[in-house]
């Protein structure tokens, strides 16, 4: 028997039980099965349209990452289109596009995707193009160059340039420490610094660590047939080599430190801004749920107690809201944010941001706010699975981010059982002013706010 035979014989055998799940509105039937070289493969069968998701999650981000090699998880999500053995520079987009698909890749905190949906009949296309660049991705000098010029150009464009983006990244890396969490103590996309001194070497050892298919869980979605999947699976993926597990990420911190205080000048804003970024624990705590809704009651939508309190009555704000980043391993934070209308001092914006804080912690939500909520984050947790690439990714994230994937179809009702009582408990806790990193943003080109009217 061959070795590309017996890979098939091993990862048929090694397949997980089915979880076969009733077709209600928001529930993802499933299976899995991992092959010998430790890639987890998750596929969901669905033949309402002709087109299938391939979904790759490499299990490496900024959490990865160490001190004076930032930025390397997103100089790869550009790397990973510059060609491998059988696949020229950017001909993986052409390829994907002249197929009739779409395709794209992106950075987080705690993992990197890239994906294609794509007509059905060319599923072996988005599955070769994903296994030729797992095994031979074309970390050269050249490319590296090139791609580090295009990621400098791309921060300076994005980031630097924007009105408060400089702020904001920084903004939601304060709460923690680098000398104890760099994983979420430094941004994204890097420094410059960082880009400029990364040696070929340095991306070599970062793609043969995280790049390998032990550290990766590929999902497919849409119209395909399962035997045919695990065919095509085993004949591109079998005899890529797995790799060392990548080494351990730890982030200590802490909840409520005291209050801290940054004011910041913003030569490209001609608005103030105030922001306030609160910690939040890991997205696997119970709290979760709870604080998911506080933020939708607070500052989602125009019926958000931001909007409704400091744009609409007080006229204080261009615009108000609140959102949270929680889907990491490690401490997520919960932001709340104000754009000041013309002559309304940063200081005044953040007191009546903070009055509306501290309002739910006082005397908490109504049933009304309580069941619009609950509304609001239902209908979105069903939209959100309403195509392929929502369910593949919706797979991916219970995958990574949960004790288990089967908590896909019964998650939904963790978070309307949430009561009134469980957010006002989630707000006195975690908005507490002595967990809040508050920044100030003014205009650096600006008249002075001493003539401000409020």
């Amino acid at each position: 028997m061959s070795p590309r035979a017996v890979g098939l014989l091993v990862g048929l055998l090694a397949a997980g039980a089915p979880v076969m799940l009733a077709g209600q509105a928001g529930r993802i039937s499933y299976e899995s099965f991992a092959m010998p070289n430790g890639l987890r493969v998750v596929y969901s069968e669905d033949h309402s349209t002709p087109v299938v998701t391939v979904d790759l999650w490499y299990h490496a981000g900024a959490r990865n990452e160490r001190p004076g090699r930032s930025g390397f998880a997103h100089l790869f999500e550009h790397m990973m289109f510059q060609g491998s053995a059988h696949v020229k520079k950017s001909e993986h987009f052409q390829l994907v596009e002249r197929a009739g698909g779409t395709l794209n890749g992106s950075t987080h905190d705690d993992y990197t995707n890239y994906y294609e949906t794509i007509p059905s009949n060319r599923l072996n296309l988005a599955l070769w193009l994903e296994a030729d660049r797992m095994r031979s991705l074309a970390v050269t000098q050249e490319n590296l160059e090139n791609q580090r010029a295009t990621v400098k150009e791309e921060k300076r464009l994005r980031v630097d340039n924007q009105p408060y983006a400089p702020t904001f990244r920084n903004a939601i890396i304060l709460p923690f420490d680098s000398a104890t969490c760099f994983a979420y103590a430094h941004s994204t996309i890097g420094s410059m610094e960082d880009l400029d001194d990364a040696k070929l070497e340095n991306v070599q050892a970062f793609f043969r660590t995280y790049y390998a298919p032990n550290n990766a869980t590929l999902v497919v979605v849409g119209d395909f047939r399962p035997v045919e999947l695990r065919r095509l699976v085993n004949q591109y993926f079998a005899d890529i080599p797995s790799q060392p597990a990548p080494p351990l990420v730890s982030c200590d911190y802490k909840l409520a430190p005291g209050t801290m205080r940054r004011d910041v000048q913003d030569e490209h804003a001609n608005l103030a801004a105030a922001f306030r970024v609160y910690r939040l624990p890991p997205h696997t705590d119970p709290d979760l749920p709870a604080v998911e809704l506080l933020n939708v009651i607070l500052g989602q939508g125009e019926s958000s107690r931001l909007n409704v309190g400091v744009v609409r009555r007080e006229k204080a704000a261009l615009q108000a809201g609140m959102f949270a980043l929680t889907e990491r391993h490690g401490p997520g934070v919960l932001v709340a944010y104000g754009i000041a209308n013309q002559g309304v001092r940063v200081q005044a914006l953040d007191s009546l941001i903070g009055a509306q804080l501290d309002s739910v912690r006082a005397a908490g939500v109504t049933a009304d706010e309580l069941t619009r909520a609950r509304n609001t984050f239902r209908a979105d947790f069903i939209h959100e699975r309403e195509t392929s690439f929502g369910r593949a990714e919706a797979l991916q994230h219970y995958g990574l981010f949960h004790g288990s994937i089967a908590e896909i179809n019964a998650d939904l009702d963790r978070y309307l059982a949430v009561s009134a009582a469980d957010i006002r408990r989630v707000a006195t806790k975690y908005l507490d002013p002595a967990n809040a990193v508050i920044v100030s943003v003014r205009p650096k080109v600006a008249p002075t706010d001493s003539g401000a009217t409020k």
